[in-house]
Formats: structure tokens, C-alpha cells, sequence
């Protein structure tokens, strides 16, 4: 026994015997932060529609999961911290105590104004912002910013998602109702646009003046019942009513109460969204009963727009090896970087604006209906940045 031990041991290469038995290192830590600026939102007009207080933040949470899962192959370690700002409290003073605190990557989950404030805040400084939730054009537009990514869609390709859809279904003549707040005025000049790009016909525009009381009284619901009909009679001929309505003042009450027995689509009825909770295609039904188990209810847009923005940092550190800002900033805007979403392809994002190009889900209140961009609708690159704003038109200047 001891003389095969022996030449066991005489076949082994000196650099093995001579070799201490090897610690594995401490990982390489990439710490990212959440910043959620709480606003004062009206209540839904449904039940149905009211925001879970981690909105978000556990799409954040799941996909943290999944980068430290490919972690333990690649030695590294993501964190995620996050800071809550109240209604009036300080933004920038929350950006800044994570930035002190290590965190060169932040999801940032608040509206236009704020985005913008936290950009300014931090240019100059290797900290990259994913906005997660602001859906105003002119963000990746004449206010865009260097450092600053978008996983949220804007309203421009959610407007063209949803008139693809529209004009390959010949539902090409359009009355367009809309709301009377700014956000709602883009929504219309939003669909506008898509109208004379994609060859569809606005016949008539309406707008629905804010009536504030009653309507989720005991005797709200006749009302409606009496007054939409009137609001929608005597229109031109038209196949779709989309409604403009980002507040949800007016919108959902229109679906089954126009004169005229039309589809409704926009904001209300027929929706472009980025996800859906129904939505099982391409491997989403995994997706949908991980992201279940783990936080108890569905998964909603701004989860996914959440969970993409953690794993679009967790793949780019996990391809470059590194937890340092400059590579893994380079290798997300660069040509190698895309990312497996359950859409049917990889995403991107664009070199022009930062915006993540993605197929925007066409969808009822139950199930998903189609994915745009339509066939049909070509490009000379990729067909879905027939969605939104084209490097030709854009108006960023980064």
C-alpha cells in the first residue's frame, strides 16, 4: 500500500506537492441603490388598479437574486440598498448619501423634474442612473442626459406601439378624447404623431374637462352612464375611440359607455405596456411564478422595468468581470451588450438616447393581445426602433 502511495505521488507534477491548499478570494462587491420619490397619486378609480407599496423595488429584489446566482460562478456580489424620499423630502440628498456610500449604479423611481434634478447632481461623477418609471418623451429627448439609461418606454413608443397594432388591424379611423392635465396633452400629441407616421386618420379630438366629486359615490355610476354617451354622440364615422387620460380621470369609465358601440384603446381599454401579468410567452410564464412566489402578487410594468435595469448591470459585470464603474458602463452601451427579457429578443439600448429598445406589449385588462413592433413594420437596422424616437429625428445631443 505504501509503495503505490509512493508512486502515486511521484507521477504528481512538484509545483502540486509543494502548492498550500488555495482560499478562495473575497468577491468582488458592485453595490446598487434604488431611489423611490413618493408622490401624492390620486386614488384609482378602480380597486384593482391601487400601486403595491414595493412597486418596483421587488422587480429589483428578484433580479438581485439572479445576478448573485451567476455571483457564485463569477465571484461577485451584488447588493441593493434602498432610499425612500417622502412627499416633500430632499431627492438629492438621498442620491447623495448613496453615492458617499459606494453606489455607482442607481435606479432611480420618480417624475420627470426629480430624474432631472438627481442627473445634474451627480454629472461629472461615475454614477449611472436607470430611470425605471418616468415615461416623458423629453427626457431622452432635448432634456437627455449622458448619464442617464431608460428602461421605462416613453410615451412616443407606446403611442406607436399600439397604432401598429391598430392600422394592422384597419382600424384606421381614430376620435381621440383627452384629459386636460400636460401629461395627458403629450399622450394626444403622442398619438398624433403615430396617426401621420403609421397612416392613420384622427377624425375628431375631445377633451374631457375634470369633474371632480360623485363619480365614486353610490350614485356615481349613473351618472357616467348618463354622461359619456352624451359626451361621445355625434361623432364622424370612426373604428377606435383612444383615450388620452394618464391620470385616470375619465378613461376607464369609457370602455362599453360611448354612443357608439366602439373598441377603446390608450390609456384605457387597449393598452401599450411594457409588461403584463398575464403575459407567457418566450419563457415569461417562469418569470411570472418566480417573481409570484417571491412577492405575492403579479408582476407589473415598473417590476420589469426594475428588474431588467439590476440585471442589465449584473450581465455587464458578470461579461467584463469586474465590479468598476467605467467597464461595466462601457460594455452596457456598447455593441456586445444585450439581455435576455422574455420578449421574444434580446434588448438593447439606444446609442442616441439611452433608451431601451424593446417589443411593447398590446393588452387588455386579462390577457395580452399582440407585441409590437407588427409585421409589416420595417427598418432598416431593427424593426423596433420603429417604436419611438429613430436616431434620424432625435433631439438629444449627449
Amino acid at each position: 500500500m505504501l509503495g503505490c502511495l509512493g508512486l502515486f505521488l511521484g507521477l504528481l507534477p512538484p509545483a502540486a506537492l509543494a502548492a498550500p491548499p488555495t482560499t478562495k478570494s473575497e468577491p468582488t462587491l458592485v453595490s446598487i441603490g434604488y431611489l423611490k420619490q413618493e408622490v401624492d397619486d390620486a386614488i384609482p378609480l378602480s380597486r384593482l388598479n391601487v400601486k403595491p407599496h414595493d412597486l418596483g423595488i421587488a422587480g429589483a429584489k428578484i433580479a438581485l437574486r439572479d445576478n448573485n446566482t451567476t455571483g457564485m460562478f463569477t465571484n461577485q456580489k451584488f447588493t441593493l440598498d434602498v432610499e425612500r424620499v417622502p412627499v416633500g423630502g430632499d431627492p438629492v440628498a438621498a442620491l447623495n448619501r448613496l453615492v458617499d456610500s459606494g453606489h455607482q449604479f442607481v435606479l432611480v423611481d420618480a417624475p420627470a423634474p426629480v430624474l432631472l434634478a438627481l442627473a445634474d447632481a451627480v454629472k461629472g461623477k461615475e454614477v449611472l442612473l436607470f430611470n425605471v418609471s418616468a415615461d416623458d418623451v423629453r427626457l431622452r429627448q432635448e432634456y437627455c442626459r449622458l448619464n442617464v439609461l431608460h428602461t421605462a418606454p416613453d410615451i412616443a413608443m407606446l403611442a406607436d406601439a399600439l397604432a401598429q397594432y391598430l392600422v394592422w388591424k384597419k382600424w384606421q379611423r381614430w376620435l381621440v378624447v383627452s384629459g386636460v392635465f400636460p401629461e395627458d396633452q403629450a399622450y394626444r400629441d403622442a398619438i398624433r404623431r403615430a396617426a401621420k407616421r403609421f397612416g392613420a386618420k384622427i377624425v375628431d379630438e375631445r377633451e374631457y374637462e375634470e369633474t371632480p366629486g360623485a363619480r365614486r359615490s353610490d350614485t356615481g355610476q349613473q351618472q357616467i352612464q348618463q354622461q359619456l354617451p352624451v359626451f361621445t354622440q355625434a361623432a364622424p364615422a370612426y373604428d377606435v375611440l383612444i383615450a388620452a387620460d394618464q391620470r385616470e380621470v375619465f378613461g376607464p369609465y369609457l370602455p362599453f359607455r360611448t354612443w357608439d358601440p366602439r373598441p377603446v384603446a390608450g390609456t384605457a381599454g387597449l393598452k401599450a405596456m411594457s409588461w403584463h401579468p398575464a403575459h407567457e410567452q418566450w419563457g415569461a410564464t417562469q418569470m411570472q411564478n418566480r417573481f409570484q412566489r417571491f412577492a405575492n402578487r403579479f408582476m407589473l410594468p415598473r417590476d420589469h422595468q426594475a428588474w431588467i435595469a439590476v440585471r442589465a448591470i449584473g450581465e455587464a459585470a458578470s461579461r467584463t468581470q469586474s465590479g468598476d464603474y467605467g467597464p461595466i458602463d462601457a460594455h452596457i452601451r456598447g455593441d456586445s451588450f444585450e439581455l435576455a427579457a422574455f420578449k421574444g429578443q434580446k434588448v438593447t439600448f439606444r446609442k442616441w438616447d439611452g433608451q431601451l429598445r424593446q417589443p411593447i406589449i398590446i393588452a387588455g385588462a386579462e390577457l395580452p393581445v399582440s407585441t409590437s413592433p407588427q409585421r409589416g413594420f420595417l427598418h432598416e437596422h431593427e424593426d423596433v426602433d420603429t417604436l419611438g424616437i429613430d436616431a434620424p429625428e432625435t433631439k438629444c445631443k449627449l
